[in-house]
C-alpha cells in the first residue's frame, strides 16, 4: 500500500516566508559612436560646427555645439581641432566663439 504524503504547517509557513528574488532588469547598453577619423570627415565636421556657432552669434559650450550642429561631441570635437589649427575660434571660459 502506498504511503500519503502530507505537508505540514510549519513547511508551508517556511516556504512562505522565503524571501523572492526581485528581477533585475538591464539598462540598455549606451550606443557607442565611431567617429571616422579622416580628412574628408574632418573637414565636414568642421563646417558642422563654424555653421551651428555662426548662427548662434554668441559663445557656445561643446555640448551646446553638439545639440546645435546635431553631432556627437565626439564629432564635434574633432571639428573644433580643425578649426583651432585654421585659427578661426577663440575659447573663454570653457566656451568657444568663432575668431
Amino acid at each position: 500500500m502506498a504511503e500519503k504524503k502530507t505537508t505540514t504547517k510549519k513547511a508551508a509557513a517556511a516556504v512562505a516566508e522565503e524571501p523572492k528574488k526581485a528581477t533585475v532588469k538591464k539598462a540598455p547598453a549606451a550606443k557607442k559612436t565611431t567617429v571616422a577619423v579622416n580628412a574628408e570627415n574632418a573637414g565636414f565636421k568642421a563646417g558642422d560646427v563654424y555653421q551651428a556657432l555662426a548662427a548662434a552669434e554668441k559663445a557656445l559650450t561643446v555640448k551646446e555645439i553638439a545639440k546645435a550642429a546635431k553631432i556627437s561631441e565626439e564629432e564635434t570635437l574633432l571639428g573644433l581641432g580643425w578649426l583651432f589649427k585654421e585659427g578661426k575660434l577663440n575659447s573663454v571660459d570653457e566656451k568657444i566663439t568663432l575668431a
